[in-house]
């Protein structure tokens, strides 16, 4: 995966994502769905039903991608809340639970 700065925002849409859709139909979810500019480098996370594909809709500046992860066992933990900072991602794309991690205190954000 590539590096997210600090600046760079990582959307969830709640709700199931029919993954079918490709760029035209996730460009739309994030434009009407989730009021948001989806040509402003920030990614947007989508899962389908079953929590066990999930596509992530990025512009770099030149063009859209399109990055798509299927499980072969298990599912995602879809979290509840419709941000995510790098490390969270990172942390649902690689199959932890966000909802049992939790932040030590002398982390700062």
């Amino acid at each position: 995966m590539w590096s997210v700065s600090p600046a760079t925002r990582i959307f969830v849409a709640r709700g199931a994502t029919d993954m079918r859709m490709g760029f035209n139909g996730l460009y739309a979810r994030v434009k009407l769905a989730l009021e948001r500019d989806p040509m402003s480098g920030h990614l947007f996370v989508f899962c389908n039903r079953r929590r066990t594909r999930l596509k992530i809709l990025y512009w770099d500046g030149s063009g859209l991608w399109v990055c798509a992860k299927r499980l072969e066992r298990g599912r995602f933990t879809w979290p509840e809340k419709g941000e995510l900072t790098s490390g969270e991602l990172g942390m649902l794309v690689g199959g932890l639970e966000l909802n049992r991690a939790r932040e030590k205190k002398w982390h700062r954000v």
